[in-house]
C-alpha cells in the first residue's frame, strides 16, 4: 500500500474532448502549495488514443498514479475505486477540465485540521469557458437542508473530505439510477447521516462551463435528477406540496434551449463575480 500522505486527488477521466485541459488541470495539483498529496488518475474505461495519453502522465510525477477500468462505469465507481486505493487521510475532487487555485488543498487542509465540526469543505467557484473566467459561482457558506432545494449546495470538484467520514457514509452510489447525479444524492445521504460541510467564501477552483455543457446535460440526466431530488428532500424531511416544483425543476429546465440557459447564467453569474478580487 505504501507510506501514507495527507491529500488524495481523485480525478475520474473518460475520454476527454480536450487532452491540453486534461493537462492543465494535472498542472494545478502539481503546483500546489502543499506537497504532501498523491494524484489517482482513473481512467472510465478509454479506448485508444486517449488510453494511452491518459496513461502516459503519471511521468509528469512520482506522485500521479495512474488507474484504469476495463468498463466505462460513471464517476461513482471511478470515485470508489480511489478511494478504496487512495492513502489520504484527506480526500479532493477534482475534475478534469477545470483548474485548481494553487493554494486550494493547504486552504481545505487547513480548515478541516481546525474546525473538527465539519467532515468536508468545498468553496466558491470562477466559471471559465474559452473566452476566459466570465462568471463567479457563490456557495452557501454553511449549507442547511433549505439549500438543497435550489440546486447542490455543494460544487462538487472544489470539495475537500475527511477520508473516514467518505468512507463511514459508504462513499458513493454508482447505481446507474443515480449517473451524472452521484455527487447530489451523496450530499443529501451525509446531511441526513448528520454529517456537515462548509464552503470557504473564496473562489479555489475554474470550473469548466460552456454552452455544450448544458447540451449534455440529457433529458434521461434530468429525469435521474427528478428522481434524486424526490428521495432527498423526503431524507431531510422536506416533503408536500410546498417542494414538488423543485422536485420538477431539472424538467423545468430541460424546456429550455442550452443557449437560452446559457446566457441566463452568464448574465446571473457575471453579475455575482463583478467585484469579485478572482482566484488567489
Amino acid at each position: 500500500m505504501g507510506e501514507s500522505v495527507k491529500v488524495t486527488v481523485a480525478m475520474g477521466v473518460y475520454e476527454p474532448r480536450n487532452l491540453e485541459q486534461l493537462r492543465l488541470a494535472v498542472q494545478s495539483i502539481l503546483d500546489q502549495t502543499c506537497g504532501d498529496w498523491e494524484l489517482l488518475l482513473y481512467d472510465d474505461g478509454s479506448r485508444e488514443p486517449w488510453r494511452r495519453a491518459i496513461a502516459s502522465l503519471h511521468r509528469l510525477d512520482s506522485r500521479i498514479r495512474c488507474l484504469r477500468g476495463e468498463k466505462n462505469r460513471g464517476l461513482g465507481w471511478a470515485m470508489n475505486q480511489c478511494l478504496e486505493k487512495g492513502r489520504g487521510a484527506f480526500f479532493a475532487r477534482m475534475d478534469h477540465d477545470d483548474w485548481a487555485a494553487p493554494c486550494r488543498l493547504q486552504r481545505q487542509v487547513a480548515f478541516l485540521e481546525s474546525h473538527p465540526q465539519y467532515q468536508w469543505v468545498g468553496s466558491n467557484a470562477e466559471l471559465t469557458d474559452a473566452g476566459g473566467v466570465w462568471g463567479l459561482q457563490r456557495m452557501p457558506q454553511i449549507p442547511e437542508k433549505r439549500d438543497f432545494l435550489y440546486n447542490s449546495p455543494y460544487l462538487h470538484p472544489t470539495v475537500t473530505f475527511r477520508t473516514a467520514a467518505l468512507k463511514a457514509a459508504g462513499g458513493y452510489d454508482p447505481s446507474p439510477r443515480y449517473l451524472l447525479c452521484e455527487d447530489y444524492e451523496l450530499f443529501f445521504r451525509l446531511h441526513q447521516r448528520g454529517m456537515r460541510g462548509y464552503n470557504l467564501q473564496e473562489p479555489l477552483l475554474r470550473y469548466w462551463e460552456d454552452c455544450g455543457s448544458l447540451r449534455r446535460r440529457t433529458f434521461s440526466r434530468r429525469l435521474r435528477e427528478v428522481r434524486v431530488r424526490a428521495e432527498g428532500f423526503r431524507r431531510l424531511g422536506m416533503g408536500g406540496a410546498a417542494v414538488l416544483p423543485y422536485v420538477g425543476k431539472p424538467l423545468l429546465a430541460a424546456a429550455i434551449p442550452g443557449p437560452v440557459h446559457h446566457y441566463v447564467r452568464r448574465r446571473r453569474f457575471w453579475e455575482q463575480g463583478e467585484n469579485c478580487r478572482g482566484l488567489p
